[in-house]
Parts: structure tokens; C-alpha cells; sequence
């Protein structure tokens, strides 16, 4: 596919440009040369074939009478204008013959006297004159010739950049997304739609290779987070077999489960993202928080809101998993969620998490919405359990993913007094896309 249809560009639009060039300036040629033909003489041949006809008709009408003199006159006309001469009586009988026998006249003039015919005179070129049908047609020839060897120049610089757009559509297709549109020095100032084309092209395999470039560091991060679980189920599962199943052992197990199974509920969010498959609805803020929390196990004296209906458009399965992540990020890093907020902002509604935690280092307001960001040994961790110090997992950057997905942003940043707050805002327009 690829190899085909860099052929059709390069090859058969080069040639098909080519020659429709060449055939656009035949037609113009003929045409001009019909239209030249059909018009009669220009202007400077239509003065010198009415000049002529006017000499050579009072000539001969003075000289009609006595023939030497006409034959005088045509063999003058013969040497001087290099044309053959013949002279016709009243009845169209040939009286004279200078030169060869005319076949096509160019020039006949007709011998008036008192307002009588009294014979014609008969003008031939034995030989092409300047300026004739031949000469122009010649002219107009090597003219086309020109054009037309012009016209492949200009058809494989039209054909070149579309043949480049063409061999990195089919890398990319191929699979190479590094490959990119690169314009020689004679291609740089191409057409702009060309350009513009060109540049969309490359931010486009850009995107690409950047998202594919996530999704392998997210699997092999997932890939590496997943089995931390797993090994613990599975040493789990055999001190089981040799009788040492306890209840703390199964409340060990299922809080294994538990991890995986928040593990996988966040890819799948994560995925619905990928795929914009958002199903908006309308909500009130108030209840969504109040919900948030009831689902953590969390006191709803938390709740800081807005007396009355706070309203707002969104993913209700995708708001909930944004808060159950804040609720859990505070839970695990912050030493518990101190409060719930939900604020009305001009055109979005946030919802914040404040925790009782010692903060974030300087830099980590941005660094903690990174997927399986890992934290370097701080004096803030304080007595921070060592397993909690390292991911981050991917719950604060789904909660930026969803922020995002609702037209708003996710933010962090230390409180005063201590703790952190950690939240996002969502636009109160519907969202794009969302049915």
C-alpha cells in the first residue's frame, strides 16, 4: 500500500500533470493558429496587400493597351517582389504568364477602366513569404516546446511534496512515528496549503509518538505495581496450605484483592478517558461530596459546601472515582483527609481534599499528578510507613485526566498552618462530546 502510493504520487501525478500541460499548450497553439487563419492577414499584411493592389491596378491599366509594356510591368513585378505574374483578359483568358502557373493566387487584382473590367491581374509566391502560415506555425512550435519543458519542471515541484506527505503517511502507518515531513531547499516555500498539511501531519505523528510513548511507560509501570500484590497473595495463599491461615492472614489477602481491584477499576477509568466515552449528567455538587465521603467511611461533618443545590454537568462514575482518589491520597500520604470543600468558582465548581499531613516538598505540586510518580526520601515523611512513601500510583493522574476531560485542572499545594490541599475544578458547561 505504502510502496503504491508513493508510485501514484511521484510517478503517475508527475506524468499525468506533465501531460496535460503539454496537451493544454497544443490546444492553445492550434487554436491560436485557426483563429489566425480564420481572421485573414494582420494589419501590417492587410496594408501591404492593399498597397500593392492599388499599384499594380494603376500600373497595368495605363500599360492595358500596348503589351510590351505589360510584359515589362509583370517581369518588374517578378524580379522586384520575387512573385509570378499572370495576366487575364476581360474574359478570364490568359493573355500573359510570368513565372510559374498559380495554383492558389494570394493576391488578385482586378483592371478597371471608366468603371469596365478589363482584365485581372494574377499574384503567386513561388516560395513561402515572411511571416506565413509555416513560419508561425514554427515559431509557436518551439514557443510550446519551451512552455512544455517548463511545465515538467513545475509539475515535479508540485509532485515532490505531496510525494514526501505520502512517504510519511505510509511510515507512520507502518508503524515508524518518529518519521517526519522534511521539505528540501527547494521545496520550503511550497503552496501553503502544503505547508499547512505538512505541519499538521507532523504535529499529528508528534501526538502519536507521544501517546504510544505513554501507554508502553504506564503498562510497564502498571506491569511492575501489579506485582507487588500479587507476590503477597501468593506467599498468602501457601502459608494457607500449610496451616497457618489466620484472620489476620485473610484480611491480608483481601486487602491484596482490594489494591488489584482498585488498580484495574482505575485503568478502566483510564481507558474511558482514551476513548472520551464520558456520559454526562446533571448533578449537585453538595450530594456528590457528601456521597464521596460516605463511601470512604469518613465523618460527612467533613463537608465544607455552599448552603443549598450546587449544580454542575459531568461523569458521575468519573467525578466519584476523582474524589475517592483524593480521599485515598490523603488517607495514605497526608495522614487523612482533614476536610472536604466544594467551591464555586467563576464558571467551575472545585472540589478540594485538605489532609493533616506535614506537605509537599518544594516542586511536588506538579510532580505528584505524574502517573506512578515516586517520591525521594524526605524529612516530611516523618514516620510515613516506608511502602507509603514511594508510588503515587495513578490516582492523582487520573484526577487530572478527569479534570481535564470536564474542561477544568487539578492543582496542589501546601496549606498554611501545615497539611496539604490537594483538589480540581470542572467546568459548569456540558461537556464536549458527552451524550
Amino acid at each position: 500500500m505504502k510502496r503504491s502510493l508513493r508510485h501514484f504520487v511521484r510517478s503517475r501525478l508527475h506524468r499525468r500533470i506533465f501531460v496535460w500541460f503539454g496537451a493544454s499548450i497544443f490546444v492553445t497553439g492550434v487554436t491560436v493558429l485557426l483563429a489566425m487563419s480564420a481572421m485573414g492577414p494582420s494589419g501590417p499584411a492587410r496594408a501591404w496587400s492593399d498597397g500593392t493592389r492599388a499599384f499594380v491596378a494603376d500600373r497595368f491599366e495605363r500599360t492595358w493597351d500596348r503589351p510590351a509594356e505589360v510584359e515589362a510591368l509583370a517581369a518588374e513585378l517578378r524580379r522586384d517582389f520575387g512573385v509570378s505574374v499572370a495576366v487575364l483578359g476581360a474574359g478570364g483568358e490568359e493573355r500573359l504568364l510570368a513565372g510559374a502557373r498559380c495554383v492558389r493566387p494570394v493576391l488578385g487584382v482586378p483592371i478597371v477602366r471608366e468603371g469596365r473590367a478589363i482584365g485581372a491581374v494574377e499574384l503567386c509566391h513561388d516560395r513561402p513569404p515572411p511571416g506565413s502560415f509555416a513560419r508561425l506555425a514554427l515559431v509557436l512550435g518551439v514557443a510550446g516546446l519551451v512552455l512544455w519543458g517548463a511545465s515538467g519542471a513545475i509539475a515535479r515541484r508540485l509532485a515532490r511534496p505531496l510525494a514526501e506527505l505520502a512517504r510519511v503517511a505510509g511510515e507512520i502507518g507502518a508503524g515508524r512515528t518518529s518519521s517526519r515531513v522534511r521539505f528540501g531547499c527547494h521545496d520550503r516555500h511550497v503552496a501553503g496549503e502544503v505547508a499547512v498539511l505538512a505541519a499538521a501531519m507532523n504535529d499529528m505523528a508528534e501526538r502519536i509518538e507521544r501517546q504510544l510513548a505513554d501507554q508502553r511507560e504506564l503498562l510497564a509501570a502498571v506491569s511492575h505495581e501489579i506485582r507487588t500484590p500479587l507476590s503477597r497473595i501468593r506467599l498468602l495463599v501457601e502459608l494457607a496450605r500449610d496451616g497457618a491461615a489466620t484472620g489476620k492472614m485473610l484480611d491480608d489477602l483481601d486487602g491484596e484483592v482490594v489494591e488489584i481491584d482498585a488498580l484495574v477499576g482505575e485503568l478502566l477509568a483510564s481507558s474511558r478517558l482514551d476513548f472520551s466515552a464520558l456520559t454526562a449528567a446533571d448533578l449537585d455538587a453538595g450530594d456528590v461530596a457528601r456521597r464521596a465521603l460516605d463511601r470512604a467511611g469518613l465523618d460527612p461533618d467533613l463537608l465544607r459546601a455552599p448552603e443549598g443545590r450546587v449544580p454542575l454537568r459531568a461523569d458521575p462514575t468519573l467525578l466519584a472515582r476523582a474524589l475517592a482518589n483524593l480521599i485515598d491520597n490523603a488517607a495514605k500520604y497526608g495522614g487523612g483527609a482533614g476536610a472536604l470543600r466544594v467551591a464555586v468558582r467563576a464558571g467551575a465548581v472545585a472540589f478540594e481534599v485538605e489532609d493533616r499531613g506535614a506537605g509537599l516538598d518544594a516542586g511536588e505540586e506538579e510532580r505528584v499528578f505524574q502517573p506512578f510518580y515516586r517520591r525521594a526520601k524526605s524529612p516530611r515523611d516523618g514516620a510515613l510507613p516506608a511502602e507509603d512513601r514511594g508510588s503515587l500510583g495513578l490516582g492523582l493522574a487520573l484526577v487530572r485526566r478527569i479534570a481535564e476531560a470536564h474542561g477544568g485542572r487539578a492543582y496542589a499545594r501546601n496549606r498554611e498552618g501545615g497539611g496539604a490541599c490537594v483538589g480540581f475544578e470542572i467546568a459548569t458547561a456540558p461537556v464536549d462530546g458527552a451524550g
